[in-house]
């Protein structure tokens, strides 16, 4: 394998990173180098993503990496999905991409539905239904009459639009356009038709290009101004979530998937979507992944119960270590009381303790957490009974990635409810991924099996087998 040096630019809706991976003598090894926040900009009661900022973090990092002589083979972005930028006639940015955590999407599924019903919707893209789909968006910003919208030449999904200010190319990549909920899954290309019947303008879309196309190289003014030259620029799985799945260890198809942080997104790699009835009561939606796959997924609320609880007990003097809170809840592990993690009362409730505990009873700090593992467990194992209705094989183990990786009880106990072997990390999944689809790019690895094979020797995973009870456990230790 030859030596190469790749920089992943992982950016989530909080804080981005830049990552260095160097690959050499058939391995690899990965350090952060960069790190900002995801700035937002509230004007007019409005929010906007302050691309700009982002822009002028990503060329810091270049120039610092510039000034201590390291070579690059090329440089690759991530970002969450649904959100876009207007890009002019004059190739300038034409305002900042609207935040989709801006309310202006409140209602407008509704009215969609009033002209393309609810099923058929679903039907025609295979995409979950979020207010915040950019389907939805593109309809509000239509409706509203969005100068921005109206002079544009065309739109970039984030990611995108991130490497066309550093190079100029314009590409749409897969993975992040089929979050928009405005592709259709045989072609994967966008159904425009589907925008015409909703007055959207369709030739703002570009073609839908797949992970691992070059976008192009560093424009002049950077590769001077950085020191770095002319490095190219790939178009990854873009959508940080597809990226992930990249880098989950698998050694072949029979597993099922869960990325574990705030959020949790659980499903299966297929080779083709899976869109019907079931699929759309179940609330499953279908996502590019890498390779032509999909990602058929189903969205969970993950260890945000636990955090809300963490900041409301750190506000009254309580600053449990993550630690302490896995002792507190193997302490009560045998605690009964149990909630639906999924239940919109726990979406942004104004006191996550009072929220549990008007479902549960008067409880302990202790019994809170024991119930949220043990609620979060017993969701996967639902979730995974779904799955196992759809999958075209047998899922014989769980992949856990992302930081939800490194909590070894709720790990230990979800192999309890499931009754399969969790394997758990690699925590940094979704950069690992990311580096990649640059990897294969560059032709250091052929396809995605070499790729999780080249992951699962480098980065140590730790297996969790099911027991009859955790609580047996407990008491043998």
């Amino acid at each position: 394998m030859a030596d190469k040096t790749f920089l992943a630019f992982d950016c989530g809706a909080t804080s981005g990173r830049g990552i260095l991976a160097r690959f050499s003598g058939g391995a690899f090894s990965m350090e952060e180098v960069y790190r900002f926040p995801s700035e937002i900009i509230h004007k007019d009661g409005r929010m906007y993503w302050d691309a700009d900022a982002m822009y002028g973090h990503l060329v810091s990092c270049l120039k610092q990496l510039g000034s201590q002589g390291v070579h690059l083979d090329s440089i690759g972005i991530d970002t969450w999905g649904v959100d876009f930028g207007c890009v002019g006639k004059d190739g300038a940015l034409a305002g900042q991409p609207r935040c989709y955590r801006d309310l202006y999407t409140t209602g407008i599924p509704e009215e969609v539905f009033g002209l393309i019903p609810r099923e058929q919707l679903y039907a025609r893209t295979g995409i979950q239904i979020m207010n915040f789909n950019t389907i939805f968006q593109l309809y509000a910003q239509t409706r509203s009459g969005d100068p921005s919208l109206q002079s544009a030449e065309c739109i970039l999904f984030m990611p995108d639009l991130l490497s066309y200010l550093l190079t100029g190319g314009k590409v749409c990549e897969y993975t992040d356009a089929s979050t928009s909920g405005m592709m259709d899954q045989v072609s994967r290309q966008f159904n425009k038709e589907l925008l015409r019947e909703l007055g959207i303008r369709d030739d703002v879309l570009l073609p839908i290009v797949q992970p691992g196309t070059v976008v192009g190289e560093l424009k002049p003014e950077l590769a001077d101004l950085t020191g770095l030259g002319p490095v190219k620029v790939i178009a990854v799985a873009g959508h940080d979530t597809a990226s992930a799945i990249a880098a989950v260890p698998a050694a072949d198809e029979h597993f099922a998937y869960l990325s574990s942080g705030t959020w949790s997104l659980m499903g299966i790699e297929v080779n083709a979507p899976i869109i019907n009835g079931q699929s759309s009561a179940m609330n499953f939606t279908n996502e590019g992944g890498i390779e032509g796959t999909t990602r058929f997924l189903k969205n969970i609320t993950g260890m945000w119960l636990l955090e809300q609880c963490r900041k409301e007990w750190k506000a009254a003097g309580k600053d449990y270590s993550y630690a302490e809170l896995q002792d507190m809840a193997l302490s009560e592990a045998a605690f009964a009381g149990r909630i639906n993690p999924d239940d919109p009362c726990f979406a942004a409730p104004h006191s996550m303790t009072a929220a549990i505990t008007e479902k549960i009873g008067r409880a302990s700090d202790a019994q809170i957490v024991s119930c949220i593992y043990h609620s979060l467990a017993a969701r996967y194992k639902e979730v995974l009974g779904m799955l196992r209705r759809f999958a075209p094989f047998s899922i014989d183990k769980l992949h856990i990635i992302g930081g939800g990786s490194a909590n070894a009880l709720l790990n230990q106990w979800t192999a309890d409810a499931l009754g399969i072997p969790v394997l758990a990390g690699p925590t940094e999944a979704t950069a690992i991924g990311n580096i990649m689809i640059q990897a294969k790019a560059a032709g250091l690895v052929a396809d995605r099996w070499e790729m999780r094979r080249l992951v699962a020797s480098t980065f140590p995973l730790k297996t969790y087998n099911p027991v009859i009870s955790s609580v047996v456990e407990k008491s043998n230790n």
